[in-house]
């Protein structure tokens, strides 16, 4: 089955401070007919979060202020059925590690291709079951 078409009946978060990729995502989710909000960090992520539930979130693992891996930490709790994807240009034995026991079932490295994104997005709902 076509990403999307699962997808669909999901909401998505990104959290990314690269405008670029945060456009580019958002016109390709859009392209496919399925609505994606970006955000710019985690902050605005946790304030989101407060007004609505995510079934997949993407977020960045360094960014402005809070970086990903806290993102995740302080949401395990409260959002633990969402299923989490970390982008990194730094992506260490350390980073992945401390990722896996916060949850994340996919990674991404950047930079990425929107098929590198796919692939991802399909392995995180294998696992899931979804």
């Amino acid at each position: 089955m076509y990403i999307f078409d699962r997808l669909k009946r999901m909401k998505t978060l990104l959290i990314d401070d690269d405008e670029w990729i945060r456009g580019s995502m958002t016109l390709f989710f859009q392209g496919e007919g399925y609505p994606l909000l970006a955000l710019e960090t985690a902050e605005e992520g946790m304030e989101e979060l407060k007004r609505q539930n995510y079934d997949v979130i993407i977020v960045d693992y360094r960014l402005p202020g809070m970086d990903g891996l806290e993102f995740l930490n302080r949401i395990k709790d409260s959002h633990p059925n969402a299923l989490t994807l970390l982008i990194t240009a730094y992506g260490t034995r350390a980073v992945f590690g401390k990722a896996s026991d916060l949850g994340v079932k996919a990674f991404i490295d950047k930079p990425f291709t929107i098929e590198t994104l796919e692939e991802a997005l399909s392995r995180l709902l294998e696992k899931d079951g979804v």
